[in-house]
């Protein structure tokens, strides 16, 4: 009941955009935190000045996604491109 009283139901959009936007920033702090070579958390790593490290660097970088983004073609909407420019 209290709640009622004080969040209106014109801040509901608001809230979950705010939301939305607050766990993609945990989630990518976290991904940073857990697996990016370049973070040191013990005291091992810390004690080394470079890290020779450079597979364990490309495989952070070229993950998933972005190993499928780099094989399509660099279009959004590729038919309506091509129905436009006269490459028929």
């Amino acid at each position: 009941m209290a709640a009622s009283r004080w969040i209106k139901p014109e801040v509901y959009p608001l809230i979950a955009a705010m939301t939305f936007v607050t766990g993609m920033c945990v989630f990518q702090l976290a991904r940073s935190v857990v697996m990016n070579p370049d973070v040191r958390i013990n005291k091992a790593h810390r004690s080394q000045g470079v890290l020779e490290n450079a597979e364990e660097g490309e495989k952070y970088a070229m993950h998933s996604l972005r190993k499928f983004l780099h094989q399509r073609p660099p279009e959004i909407m590729p038919t309506i491109n091509a129905f436009f420019s006269n490459d028929k």
